[in-house]
């Protein structure tokens, strides 16, 4: 989101010691947030989107380290980033990739936007999204496509199809040599709508092979969830179903932002068809323009972007707690949050206000 925003508005495996130490203690007013890095790269770009743990040591990546995309431009446009930023723990940072819209080796309709969708494969394989713009407004907004990146930062290929339509925000399951990706799409229609709100947000699921040293393969892609709604704004660029989370059972939460609620789709690792607009699993009124959302074990966590709240609430629906990440912004953290990821040191977070990545520890 950009400032105007401001001033106005994944799934992560982790060690059992993580699933036991992530009850609750992450919302203690107790625990001091630390700024780890800021995500501009010596180009400029602003507004990171994507936040994502790298599992695997291999090329560029370092396992344990985090990688940014980033959605605006140096002169804040939104869709126009092209950056993905290397953050180590220790706070030092990097250009782990500066894509070229030009020089992709096939094709991504209208260019490259990077947004919340980004993910790393133990493969050594980066996806992520694209939802490009040519000004910075939804006017000019574009399909785009999934871009699949080697781990040394090189664009090997790019996913598009009628099905992926403004990619959003993914998640993946990831077994080594296939895996799923889980990605919600926002531009179906809302381009047309003009502001006005029309039901075709979408949830695909995109099942992938891998064979070894080789980019991964499309096998198949479905439509799990649809008739989300979904909107352009002046501000936002556009809104729509945001974060996705994988749980234990199999279900895929979905942070359905205009509706402020949690939407899950069960079955969705092999489900055949839609399950529309999935069942609620929560309403509650803290949820306000949920964006970021990650699971682990029976939590949910999710951020809001209209006040800079992180809540958690638990697979049945109740809110376990909330805690205030960003208090900055007309209303207070209004557009400043975005992409999670959870790590054995606590929640990953980026802030949009300050461009950085920051970090709410376990202890």
């Amino acid at each position: 989101m950009n400032m105007k925003k401001v001033l106005a508005q994944q799934m992560v495996c982790v060690s059992a010691l993580l699933l036991s130490t992530m009850s609750g203690v992450l919302l203690g007013a107790n625990r001091t947030i630390i700024t780890v890095a800021s995500t501009v790269p010596a180009n400029g770009d602003l507004n990171p989107y994507g936040v994502a743990l790298v599992p695997v040591t291999m090329g560029n990546l370092v396992a344990g380290h985090i990688l940014v995309s980033n959605f605006n431009n140096s002169a804040n446009l939104q869709g126009t980033g092209t950056t993905i930023v290397d953050i180590a723990p220790s706070g030092s940072a990097s250009l782990f990739a500066q894509i070229n819209p030009s020089t992709l080796p096939s094709a991504c309709p209208g260019g490259v936007g990077l947004t919340t969708a980004l993910v790393v494969l133990k493969a050594g394989f980066v996806i992520v999204g694209s939802l490009p713009t040519t000004d910075g407004t939804s006017a000019t907004a574009q399909s785009g496509c999934l871009l699949i990146l080697d781990s040394h930062g090189t664009v090997v290929g790019t996913y598009f199809n009628a099905m992926i339509n403004g990619p959003w925000d993914m998640t993946a399951m990831d077994n080594g040599t296939t895996a799923s990706l889980f990605v919600t799409n926002v531009l179906n229609g809302t381009v047309a709508g003009n502001g006005s709100v029309v039901d075709e947000g979408t949830v695909v699921r995109i099942n992938l092979s891998i064979p070894a040293n080789t980019p991964p393969a499309v096998q198949s892609i479905t439509i799990i969830g649809s008739g989300f709604p979904e909107r352009s704004d002046p501000d936002a660029l556009v809104i729509g179903p945001t974060g996705v989370g994988l749980g234990q059972d199999g279900i895929l939460y979905v942070a359905d932002s205009l509706s402020n609620r949690i939407a899950a789709i069960p079955h969705a690792i092999n489900r055949p068809g839609s399950a529309g607009l999935g069942t609620t699993v929560s309403t509650s009124s803290s949820l306000s323009d949920p964006l970021g959302l990650t699971v682990q074990g029976t939590n949910i966590y999710t951020v809001n972007g209209n006040n800079g709240l992180l809540l958690q609430s638990n697979t049945d629906g109740q809110l376990l707690g909330q805690r205030l990440l960003d208090g900055r912004g007309m209303p207070p953290g209004a557009g400043a949050l975005f992409g999670l990821a959870t790590a054995v040191r606590g929640l990953y977070f980026v802030d949009d206000v300050t461009n950085t990545l920051n970090l709410l520890p376990n202890n």
